[in-house]
């Protein structure tokens, strides 16, 4: 293992021979594109501009990987490159390297709509931002090419099983009632907690249980439609990321930081809260406000 860590080493300093402020900026710029961040900003436009029960099953897929990859991190604990080579390290990362999260969600994120879409042009698209993805952060040094092959092997695994298992899956889920539902939504990520109770792990699972329920009660009570003139979904769009915001760094400001006393319960409640939130109260909110289409027909959902 160790001479494969060097060879990686060897290969970040080479990649980074040539960086320039530019390729700096470029691949920052992919790297956000796997931060919580960029799927807060895109799940929810998904999900309230687009399609919902789309929308619905990328987050549940996303969220289900991002627990995932914690858990297999904290298995494997295997170093990152900054924490042997700190000066290659070009952008902030903490935490076990091995699955690479950003490689492993990509594959999740971006194969699952080019599957459905079917197209040529679509798994382009989607090949080459897994690719920049990944490659983004070996290029900033925050994981050995190793991690993020394994990330992409892992996405590709997640996927597929998804595919393959989801008509029986989503048929049994259906025939459950609400109940047991709501306590499946929240018994699997509070397992995952249990057994590795941690930040990261409380942000995957917390987000996972909340997002999940509010499926659920949407589905119930709801029946959210997504559709709609670009004005209104527009309108729908920027009042419910404003509560996000709200939600993700107003909550982070005023809760008790790390290390801090009650620390992991309130963050347990934020993230939960902003699940909740794009799945339930923002549909919710968008019907109390008349911002939905006038026929109240459930989201179209994907084939």
């Amino acid at each position: 293992m160790e001479t494969v860590l060097e060879f990686g080493l060897d290969l970040i300093e080479a990649i980074q021979a040539v960086r320039t402020p530019a390729l700096d900026a470029l691949f920052s710029a992919f790297t956000f594109m796997g931060n919580a961040e960029f799927y807060l900003l895109l799940a929810p436009a998904i999900i309230w501009c687009v399609d919902y029960g789309v929308g619905a099953r990328l987050g549940i897929l996303v969220l289900l990987s991002a627990t995932l990859n914690v858990a297999m991190k904290d298995v494997l604990m295997q170093p990152r490159p900054c924490d042997i080579r700190p000066e290659i390290c070009l952008d902030g990362a903490a935490g076990y390297g091995l699955p690479s999260g950003h490689s492993q969600n990509a594959v999740v994120f971006w194969g699952l709509p080019a599957h459905w879409l079917g197209r040529g042009w679509a798994w382009a698209g989607a090949i080459a931002l897994i690719f920049l993805i990944g490659f983004s952060r070996i290029y900033l040094g925050v994981h050995f090419p190793t991690d993020v092959l394994g990330g992409w092997i892992i996405g590709a695994l997640i996927l597929v099983l998804y595919l393959g298992t989801r008509s029986g899956m989503e048929g049994w889920l259906a025939s459950l009632g609400i109940g047991p539902q709501v306590l499946l939504a929240l018994a699997v990520p509070a397992v995952f907690l249990v057994i590795d109770p941690n930040r990261e792990m409380v942000q995957a699972t917390s987000a996972l249980a909340g997002f999940g329920s509010g499926l659920v009660l949407t589905h119930r009570y709801l029946h959210f439609n997504p559709s709609g003139p670009i004005w209104e979904r527009t309108v729908r769009f920027l009042v419910g990321v404003v509560i996000v915001a709200v939600l993700y760094a107003g909550l982070s400001a005023v809760f008790p930081r790390e290390g801090e006393a009650y620390y992991l319960p309130f963050r347990i409640l934020r993230y939960g809260s902003i699940g909740l939130w794009i799945s339930f109260g923002a549909p919710w909110l968008f019907k109390l406000l008349h911002l939905t289409s006038a026929s109240g027909t459930p989201a179209r959902r994907s084939s």
